[in-house]
C-alpha cells in the first residue's frame, strides 16, 4: 500500500484533528502519501480530496472540531453514490481509506469494505457509544464541558435556592449524562437506558428539602425527553422553583482533553498500521489500556451498554 486517504464524518468531536495528525504523520513516517477528503463522503462523491504533508497537520492537535470539516450525506448511502466515491478514490490512486466518525461513518466504511475497498474506522464521537471500546475520541473533552457547565450552574442554584434541570446530549446512549451526574454530585440522573420513576424523583426532591436542602441537581439526557418538559413536572409536583439549562452544542467545542488528544494519536497511528498490515473492514478501539480492533459488522450488530452499576451507585450516593 502507497497510498491512504482520510476522512471524518458525521458529528464532530473533540480529537479528531489530533486523530488525522496521527494518520498523516504516521503513514508518512512509514513512506506512504496520506490524502485529505474535505466533507466525509459528500467529499468523497464530490472529488473534494488533496494531498496532505507534514506540514499540513502542524499546529492542530489542540485544535476542537475537525480540519477537513464534516457532513452528513445521503446520497452515500445508496449504491450509486457508494460507487461514486470509489470511482474518486481510484481517480486519486488511494488503496486504503480511514474514517473517523461514529455508527453513521461506520456503515459507509462497511459499504466500502464490501465493495473490496479496505477501510479502517476510527471512533470519534462525543456519545461514548460505539460498542468495541471503552470510550470514544471526544468524550472526555464533552463531559469536562458539562461538568464545568454544572459547576458553574450549581453556583446560581445554591445562591438562589432553586432546583436545576440540565439537559445534556445523548440520544441513544446516556454516558455523557451519567458520568456528569456522577461526578458532580447530581441528585438525579435520567438515561435512556434506564426506566424512572416520577414519584420516586418528587420524593427524594421533598426529602432532601424536608432535611434542609437548598437546591438540586437534575441531568437529562436529550434521549429521555424534553428537558423543559421535565422541569414544568418537577415544578408542579413540588411547587419548588426549578429552571432549565440545555447545553446543546458548545458540549461538542472547545480544545480536547490531554486524554482525547492521547487517544485519538494513538487510535490513527494504529489504524495506519492495521491498513499497512493488509487489514480492512475493521474498527479501532481501546479496552483496558489496550488498542484492539474489532470487524466492522461485528461492532455495527452490537448495542452500546452502559454501566448501570454506576447508575445504581449515583442513586446510592444521591439519597
Amino acid at each position: 500500500m502507497k497510498r491512504i486517504g482520510v476522512l471524518t464524518s458525521g458529528g464532530d468531536s473533540p480529537g479528531m484533528n489530533a486523530a488525522i495528525r496521527a494518520v498523516v504523520r504516521k503513514a508518512i513516517f512509514h513512506g506512504l502519501e496520506v490524502y485529505g477528503i474535505n466533507y466525509g463522503y459528500a467529499g468523497l462523491i464530490a472529488g473534494d480530496i488533496h494531498k496532505m504533508e507534514l506540514g499540513s497537520v502542524g499546529d492542530i492537535i489542540h485544535r476542537g472540531g475537525t480540519m477537513l470539516y464534516t457532513a452528513r450525506c445521503e446520497e452515500f448511502k445508496t449504491l450509486e453514490g457508494q460507487q461514486k466515491g470509489i470511482e474518486q478514490l481510484k481517480k486519486f490512486g488511494i488503496e486504503g481509506l480511514v474514517v473517523i466518525g461514529g455508527d453513521g461513518s461506520f456503515q459507509g466504511a462497511k459499504k466500502l469494505t464490501e465493495h473490496g475497498f479496505p477501510t479502517i474506522g476510527v471512533p470519534g464521537t462525543i456519545d461514548n457509544d460505539i460498542p468495541g471500546t471503552d470510550f470514544t475520541i471526544g468524550f472526555d473533552t464533552a463531559l469536562n464541558t458539562i461538568i464545568e457547565a454544572i459547576d458553574k450552574i450549581r453556583d446560581t442554584a445554591t445562591s438562589h435556592e432553586r432546583t436545576y434541570v440540565i439537559e445534556v446530549m445523548g440520544r441513544h446512549a446516556g454516558d455523557l449524562a451519567l458520568w456528569a451526574g456522577l461526578a458532580d454530585g447530581a441528585e438525579t440522573i435520567l438515561i435512556p437506558e434506564a426506566d424512572y420513576d416520577m414519584d420516586q424523583i418528587v420524593n427524594r426532591l421533598k426529602r432532601g428539602q424536608e432535611r434542609g436542602k437548598k437546591h438540586s441537581i437534575i441531568i437529562v439526557a436529550e434521549g429521555v425527553g424534553n428537558g423543559f418538559s421535565f422541569g414544568k413536572e418537577i415544578s408542579d409536583a413540588t411547587n419548588m422553583e426549578t429552571r432549565v439549562t440545555v447545553l446543546g452544542h458548545i458540549q461538542r467545542g472547545g480544545s480536547p482533553t490531554a486524554s482525547d488528544r492521547v487517544l485519538a494519536s494513538r487510535l490513527g497511528a494504529k489504524a495506519v498500521d492495521l491498513l499497512i498490515d493488509g487489514k480492512a473492514g475493521v474498527t479501532v478501539g481501546i479496552q483496558k489500556n489496550e488498542l484492539v480492533y474489532h470487524g466492522i459488522e461485528e461492532v455495527l450488530s452490537q448495542k452500546h451498554e452502559v454501566n448501570l452499576d454506576m447508575y445504581k451507585l449515583s442513586q446510592e450516593l444521591s439519597i
